[in-house]
């Protein structure tokens, strides 16, 4: 199976006179921008998958969506369990109702996804350093189930080199 990590694309600054609750936060229309074009970069390194599973915050939604249009990806499903803050082991439980799935993405916020990341790969979520980018992917691969320790990581790449192969 391979799981991809999707970091939301480039959002507004907080700002509580616009957006009371954060959730609400859109992305900016550049960021709107470029992750459409970072988008069609990703269809050709992904070009089929299974199952998009968000963070119900709108800028994660958002950036679903824009996957969905751009990278010819399913409809996005919402996974609570992505919102920031959540634990990496709520995460996995999360994900049990698509274990028969080869192919997902998760779209979600840091810290959550680089220490989801780590949890996948080594079993803690703060063993790995890594960063990833707004709008950009983690492809982590599972002989087995998803769960702790199970992963490899296949490749990390930014947006700006998604924006690169889609143009």
């Amino acid at each position: 199976m391979h799981v991809y990590l999707v970091r939301h694309a480039i959002a507004f600054n907080p700002d509580p006179t616009n957006w009371p609750d954060d959730r609400d936060r859109p992305l900016t229309p550049q960021g709107e921008k470029r992750f459409a074009a970072a988008a069609r970069g990703l269809r050709e390194l992904v070009p089929t998958l299974e199952v998009v599973l968000s963070s119900p915050l709108v800028r994660a939604w958002q950036t679903a969506e824009i996957l969905q249009r751009n990278a010819g990806w399913p409809a996005p499903v919402r996974l609570d369990e992505l919102e920031p803050g959540r634990p990496p082991a709520d995460v996995v439980a999360g994900l049990q109702p698509h274990a028969s799935a080869q192919s997902m993405a998760l779209v979600g916020h840091e810290p959550s996804l680089h220490e989801l990341a780590s949890y996948l790969l080594a079993g803690d979520p703060a063993t790995v350093r890594m960063v990833i980018r707004k709008g950009g992917v983690a492809c982590l691969q599972f002989q087995e189930a998803v769960g702790p320790g199970a992963a490899d990581l296949d490749w990390l790449v930014r947006p700006r080199i998604l924006r690169a192969i889609g143009s």
